[in-house]
């Protein structure tokens, strides 16, 4: 029997990694999308009338061998992959895909789950069966299953054009980006620019056979070049090419495919009964609807844009006292940013490093966790790890009792993606009367420790790291039924709560204290280097807010509204930044030809959640301030009605259950420094 497809032997039942060979995936997921089809089969069989018993909740608890197979596999495949296991992803991904496919469209399926969800209201159902009830309905609905054949016929070429339409904006955008080389031959062009930077301008010239430096529009290319690089012509020179991607009306132009995209979005989302594609996307949002997001967005607009212009005078004053400039263009708006921020703030990350060893900040997580919900880390060798460098660690109350087992993976090697995240091998869930305690892990890449040196930490690592311990605490809390609604299971403008608060911690001289102290001499940081964290958090935040609201407007002025009588995607651009606008135009550029974040990406009629999520943390975050960062009352609170509740319920009813009332803007603005505290 394949180890994967057998119930593990192994202490809290956690995945045996050292006896699972790479040729295991591939059969274990044939075989575990078969036994997940036959639970299909036995709840479309069932000779008995529908009930939410033997339909819904066998729904949800069924594929329970498969996901656990997915969850490991994808895993590794992110944390510790090779050509095999990226081989085996290849195979399996399409297959995965039919089989969801499978459950969606079939129809005696959903006829049983519409025969439950008809009944809602006299079956007596709890809270959390109400929302899994809904939520599996609509996972039916919302594809198209309630629809006439000729409809759902019409609702298959629409999702297969925009398909296609997505991948070809993003073949353009790709294409665009790797075409633009800025060739520079004389030293003197680089002034400005850091050591780093122009040693890999040289290394990339010398792959490509060319003398001098290489430029492109690839970001670790480009940021540090409009930040740090003097010569203004160059900066045009490369802004001019980044604004122009893919709308030089040639065969890479994308002004066809976002018009089309935008109007067979709209003409899907009227198939299936919805005014617009964001009302189509937001009933599953935490904003609910278009209005909502666009008051949320003009509301943030009308208390951020005073700040924001007063910063870009302050900014165009500093530029015409500096060098003269007359005309602040937007290609000198990094550059000019940086040498006001190096002006105002002097502070440098390896004055902060000595302060932050991983172990001690490790150390300081655990305990705020400990002071805050009653936790206990112990670290444990008997967990199988996938990788030496992994930690394994026992998560208990203060009862003794199981919380969760928690994986922890810190530093950078060749099979593992960059950045930093959060995710679970096994979800916690309620069945036959057990509450089955999750494995929840976080993967990050933090700089290795030295043969003369520990793994000192950027301030910037340990925001990263109480992030994605934030999200951590919401798998290992979790306290539902249902797997399908367990921990981070809750609509995306809510998910990054549990994480985006946590950081607050980082700022606060009570939490500081417990693990800020120097590596060599035990001296607790100095909180007037906090102080200048602090400060510099918020330079420029108007002209940030100001910036992230313009794309969330421009997104919602495509998919918020009929498209259909759009023909110039330059002029309708334009109109809906006219709010937000404080660089003059470029008329050779175009935002939305390469907006791949809502045009090829998952976030259309999506980008507000940016902002949103910074509300609900920052007004969360100011409740704590107000009783103490350390207030039980507040804690527990939070604990029970946000991070142990998953998705079970809608999450403005959950927040408003911690802090008695909505969230307010304000709180943000106040951190942020935009109005007065």
């Amino acid at each position: 029997m394949n180890i994967l497809n057998s119930k593990f032997k192994t202490p809290f039942e956690t995945a045996p990694f050292s006896e699972i060979k790479d040729e295991d995936y591939l059969p274990a997921f044939i075989l575990g999308i078969q036994k997940a089809k036959s639970e299909i089969d036995a709840i479309v069989a069932n000779a008995d009338a529908p009930t939410f018993e033997n339909t819904i909740e066998a729904l949800d608890y069924s594929g329970e061998e498969l996901d656990r197979i997915s969850s490991i596999f994808f895993n590794l495949n992110s944390a510790e992959t090779n050509e095999a296991i990226q081989s085996i992803a290849q195979e399996v991904s399409p297959l995965l895909s039919e089989f969801s496919n499978d459950i969606t469209l079939n129809e005696d399926l959903f006829k049983r789950v519409k025969t439950v969800y008809e009944q809602r209201n006299s079956l007596n159902l709890n809270t959390e069966q109400k929302t899994l009830l809904d939520k599996k309905y609509k996972s039916f609905s919302r594809n198209g299953a309630d629809l006439p054949e000729d409809k759902k016929s019409r609702l298959r070429e629409i999702d297969k054009s925009l398909s296609q339409l997505k991948l070809k904006f993003g073949e353009n955008v790709l294409a665009e980006t790797n075409a633009f080389e800025m060739h520079i031959t004389e030293e003197a062009e680089l002034a400005g620019l850091p050591e780093g930077a122009k040693e890999a301008a040289q290394q990339l010239a010398e792959s490509k056979g060319k003398s001098g430096w290489l430029i492109t529009l690839d970001y670790p290319s480009y940021i540090p070049f409009m930040t740090y690089a003097d010569d203004r012509e160059l900066r045009k020179k490369l802004a001019f090419a980044a604004g122009a991607k893919a709308f030089k009306n040639d065969n890479l132009d994308n002004q066809s495919n976002v018009l089309q995209i935008a109007k067979l979005r709209h003409e899907r989302a009227n198939l299936l009964g919805y005014e617009t594609h964001a009302h189509f996307v937001l009933e599953e949002r935490m904003a609910k609807s278009p209005a909502k997001v666009e008051s949320f967005l003009n509301d943030l607009l009308d208390k951020a844009k005073p700040a924001a212009v007063q910063e870009f005078k302050n900014l165009e004053a500093f530029a015409k006292d500096l060098d003269g400039i007359d005309v602040l263009q937007k290609w000198d708006a990094a550059y000019y940013s940086e040498k006001l921020k190096q002006k105002l703030f002097s502070l440098d990350d390896e004055q902060l490093k000595p302060y932050f060893k991983l172990e001690n900040v490790i150390d300081g997580v655990f305990t705020i966790a400990e002071r805050l919900y009653d936790l206990k880390f112990e670290e444990v060798d008997l967990v199988d790890k996938y990788h030496e460098d992994v930690l394994t660690y026992k998560v208990t109350d203060l009862k003794g009792n199981l919380v969760s087992i928690f994986y922890a993976d810190f530093f950078p090697r060749a099979g593992k993606r960059n950045g930093a995240w959060m995710t679970v091998y096994k979800p916690q869930c309620i069945k036959n009367g057990l509450n089955d305690r999750p494995h929840i892990s976080i993967v990050c890449n933090f700089t290795k420790p030295t043969k003369s040196k520990p793994s000192l930490l950027t301030f910037n690592e340990v925001t990263t790291l109480f992030h994605e311990f934030g999200h951590a605490l919401h798998g290992m809390l979790a306290n539902t039924t249902y797997p399908s609604m367990s921990g981070t299971s809750v609509f995306w403008d809510f998910v990054e709560l549990p994480s985006q608060i946590f950081e607050n911690w980082c700022y606060e001289k009570e939490a500081l204290e417990l693990f800020a102290t120097h590596y060599e001499t035990g001296e607790v940081i100095p909180m007037d280097l906090i102080a200048k964290i602090k400060a510099s958090a918020t330079f420029h935040e108007g002209m940030q807010t100001l910036r992230q609201l313009s794309f969330g407007l421009l997104d919602m002025s495509w998919h918020g509204q009929d498209p259909t009588n759009i023909s110039d995607v330059k002029a309708h651009e334009l109109k809906a930044f006219e709010q937000t606008k404080l660089y003059p135009d470029v008329s050779e550029n175009c935002m939305s030809t390469s907006f791949s974040h809502i045009f090829q990406g998952g976030y259309s009629s999506g980008y507000y959640s940016y902002k949103w999520a910074e509300v609900l943390d920052a007004d969360a975050f100011e409740y704590f301030l107000e009783k103490g960062v350390f207030n039980k009352v507040v804690a527990e609170k939070f604990k029970n009605h946000i991070l142990s509740q998953g998705g079970i319920e809608d999450p403005m009813t959950l927040y408003k259950r911690f802090r008695g009332q909505e969230p307010k803007p304000e709180a943000l603005l106040r951190r942020a420094g935009l109005i007065e505290k």
